[in-house]
């Protein structure tokens, strides 16, 4: 099969949709499109690399919004035919919103009105699925009450890509997540993969079901649940 899928900036679901795809990539042929900030994510979770691997070769791309520009031709693909199957996970709030009102100006949001003018099946997994509380996990993080203020911050010092300003914060527009920062700090002051709290908001769960409501779209609660799509 011929699979598009494609990731916006959300870190909840993100390690669990890149996992997803890398078993998928086994046996079918997959696209990758990337919002812009879907990119930037994916860079500060480690992640990025692990599907640029996965690629290389027609219908086995990494397409984002700043290659594609704002006329996205990539997306005519879906309105020919030449997919069997699109998933969007994870899904933002904002990007929900923007399909549930039939906007199309970004990368994403373009291929799934692309998809359904080409009657190509499409699968949504939104981050915002449901009300009531969802822990997710951050990204590194400077915590500073561990931090001690040595005269040489050895992370800032051996980060590849000074994103740490020493005793401050770690840029996270410059981190790659590659956890040099996390074994160089002697006193555990760099968390990577903590577990937060974080709450619905009631706007954006009714977005969801009016998603779920519009009947040409499948709306599923896991990227796990992807597999169900393949079974006989």
């Amino acid at each position: 099969m011929r699979i598009g899928w494609a990731i916006t900036g959300a870190g909840h679901l993100l390690k669990e949709s890149v996992e997803v795809i890398e078993k998928l990539a086994t046996e079918h042929d997959i696209t990758i499109f990337l919002s812009g900030a879907g990119e930037e994510v994916l860079k500060m979770y480690g992640l990025y690399d692990k599907l640029v691997k996965i690629t290389g070769g027609r219908y086995r791309e990494l397409s984002s919004d700043k290659d594609q520009k704002y006329s996205y031709p990539i997306s005519g693909r879906f309105s020919l035919g030449k997919y069997d199957l699109l998933v969007v996970s994870p899904t933002t709030a904002n990007t929900v919103s923007k399909i549930v009102y039939g906007i199309s100006d970004s990368l994403v949001t373009n291929v799934v009105s692309q998809a359904g003018k080409g009657a190509v099946d499409t699968i949504i997994i939104p981050v915002d699925f449901e009300s009531g509380p969802v822990d997710t996990i951050l990204p590194s993080k400077l915590e500073l009450n561990k931090c001690k203020n040595c005269e040489i911050c050895e992370p800032s010092k051996k980060c590849p890509n000074q994103a740490i300003t020493p005793y401050e914060e770690i840029d996270l527009l410059k981190c790659s997540g590659c956890g040099i920062c996390q074994n160089n700090c002697p006193y555990d002051a760099i968390s990577g993969g903590k577990i937060v709290t974080i709450y619905m908001r009631e706007i954006d769960i009714e977005n969801t079901q009016k998603l779920i409501s519009m009947g040409d779209i499948k709306v599923l609660k896991h990227p796990d649940d992807v597999f169900d799509y393949f079974k006989p």
